[in-house]
């Protein structure tokens, strides 16, 4: 007889813990897919000065651009909403840096300009993937932290609903038609 209560304790302690690692598996996977957005933020701070000062000896329209990457590299804690944000309107910056080049053909002529604008768009490519990548995590991690019966385990131990990161990136919005071609 109380081998008939045993086995049913048993089968629920074992899909329990089995529930727990996945989703610990789903938030660490999370977190590994946002470090591989945060490296290649931090790839794009440092190209974006680089930019910015060769720019600089055209036009004056640069400043916002270097302030809203002080802003971004001095929080990097910053919430997540937030942080699309400024990275969306950095993007913009960025955006407007490279059609201000058309005005200056010197500047466009430039080969430090040219592989600087090289960079920056390796960057952009490999950020778009790492958002992929950690869009996917946070589908798959809420999948869990969301669906029944595993939201019973993840609501008594507290794992939370990952939030998206949607930024709009200079490569894949109003991205104006620059040629480096000397004209």
């Amino acid at each position: 007889m109380s081998s008939i209560f045993v086995i049913p304790v048993f089968v629920i302690v074992v899909w329990a813990a089995w529930t727990y690692n996945r989703l610990v598996s789903s938030r660490n996977q999370v977190k590994e897919a946002w470090a591989g957005i945060d490296v290649q933020l931090q790839r794009r701070y440092d190209l974006v000065p680089n930019l910015v000062a060769t720019v600089k000896g055209y036009t004056t329209h640069e400043s916002g651009v270097l302030e809203r990457v002080t802003r971004l590299r001095g929080n990097p804690e910053m919430k997540l909403p937030e942080r699309a944000d400024e990275e969306s309107g950095l993007s913009r910056s960025i955006g407007r840096l490279f059609a201000l080049a058309e005005d200056y053909p010197d500047l466009k002529a430039s080969t430090g300009f040219q592989q600087l604008h090289s960079s920056l768009v390796e960057i952009e490519e490999h950020l778009q993937f790492a958002r992929r990548y950690y869009n996917g995590s946070v589908r798959d991690n809420n999948n869990r932290v969301e669906g029944f019966p595993s939201m019973i385990i993840a609501r008594a131990f507290g794992f939370p609903v990952a939030a998206f990161f949607e930024i709009e990136l200079a490569s894949q919005r109003d991205v104006p038609a620059v040629s480096l071609e000397p004209q």
